[in-house]
């Protein structure tokens, strides 16, 4: 099997057994699931929908998690990111390296330009994003090194970090060390800074960062470092999403009595808050049950995802892209519940309508849409939309 081949995670898996002259019954045991279910994922008859199953199964082959869901060749679609994340990368190595190469700027015009890069980034304009990241980055820690209204451009640092640098690469497939690297520099910046809101919001970054790199101890022991006094309204919603990111750790660490009370602790502050965008996070009501339904699924329980999500209103999310989660999860849930797998295929185009990335590059979305290719009809209004959808994923048809 070539990398052309090796598209989803099952497959890819399929690929470093063989390299590793491992057999099925060995992984499978190791892994924890029986030699059948292992065979289906390798043939993408199953779509693997757990992160603690993808690091069971890196385990079982003795890799780290993120080799199993790295994209090993781009889809259709995507041909254009390469050159901008190398231009990303080169800005990010530079800052670390203390020659930023950007300009000094006053401190009104790069909080205009990290205002503008963050709403186009929450509005999945990556073209825009890709264009004015890297001077943006270049120019803010220039000014910096000149020591010029530090304390307000560590903000702005740690904000265009988290919620720039980290989430666009997250999203346009960029490599697990280089989002790491930019989780990085918000987390050295917010600790130059020294708010607690700071440090919390670069916690959060980082520990999502981990936890979808499969790095499941170390997103909880940065989750745990940190404490947000919850004296403000602002510094109750990044709680919230603290304790959120907690809860789907735990489920994913395969941990369930540590799964439910930071979901509850979320819910009463979201009760407290309501709808709220501090930090660009969209914490509230709409966005704890949009966890509450990403962590069932991880733990399995189909049926109450769907429940939760079937009583959310998505477009009550302020981030196009947190709504395109919403449909992808959605679609997720119903491609495991009998009767219920056409719905699965219009929930998923929804998805792609909103922001083709989450179903083209999101490992876990695009295995469910491999495994809906493989069983449903060709020739039935749904089958021919999925395959489409396929195609531009980049898998096979």
């Amino acid at each position: 099997m070539d990398a052309e081949e090796a598209r989803t995670i099952g497959r890819r898996v399929r690929q470093v057994r063989n390299a590793r002259q491992k057999s099925q019954q060995v992984v499978a045991e190791r892994a924890g699931i029986s030699k059948s279910y292992l065979c289906r994922l390798e043939k993408g008859q199953r779509a693997l929908n757990q992160r603690s199953l993808v690091v069971a199964l890196a385990d079982a082959l003795e890799i780290a998690p993120s080799e199993l869901t790295t994209l090993p060749v781009l889809a259709p679609t995507d041909g254009g990111t390469a050159p901008v994340v190398k231009a990303v990368r080169r800005a990010l190595i530079a800052i670390s390296h203390d020659v930023p190469g950007g300009q000094v700027v006053p401190v009104e015009t790069l909080r205009t330009r990290v205002n503008a890069l963050i709403t186009a980034q929450r509005l999945c304009r990556h073209d825009q994003v890709g264009r004015d990241l890297p001077d943006l980055v270049r120019d803010l820690h220039t000014t910096i090194a000149a020591g010029r209204d530090v304390a307000e451009l560590l903000v702005l640092a740690v904000l265009l970090h988290v919620q720039g640098s980290h989430a666009f690469l997250h999203d346009v497939g960029a490599p697990a060390d280089l989002r790491g690297h930019a989780a990085l520099l918000g987390r050295q910046a917010a600790r130059e800074h020294g708010d607690p809101d700071m440090l919390g919001m670069a916690a959060f970054g980082s520990a999502n960062g981990l936890l979808a790199a499969g790095e499941l101890d170390l997103a909880q022991a940065v989750l745990d470092s940190v404490t947000v006094p919850t004296t403000t309204g602002q510094a109750e919603q990044l709680e919230g999403m603290l304790a959120l990111s907690g809860s789907l750790v735990a489920a994913a660490d395969r941990r369930p009595g540590d799964v439910g009370a930071p979901l509850e602790y979320a819910a009463e502050l979201a009760a407290r808050t309501g709808e709220g965008h501090a930090y660009g996070l969209g914490f509230g009501p709409t966005n704890v049950g949009m966890w509450r339904m990403t962590v069932a699924l991880e733990c399995g329980d189909h049926a109450q995802a769907a429940t939760v999500a079937e009583g959310l209103r998505p477009e009550l999310l302020p981030s196009v892209a947190r709504q395109a989660a919403y449909w992808g999860d959605y679609g997720r849930v119903l491609a495991r519940l009998r009767g219920r797998r056409e719905d699965a295929v219009w929930a998923l185009r929804r998805a792609e309508e909103l922001f083709p990335a989450r179903v083209h590059r999101h490992p876990f979305t695009r295995d469910t849409v491999g495994e809906l290719v493989a069983r449903t009809p060709r020739d039935s209004p749904a089958g021919r939309e999925l395959r489409k959808m396929a195609y531009r994923a980049g898998l096979p048809v």
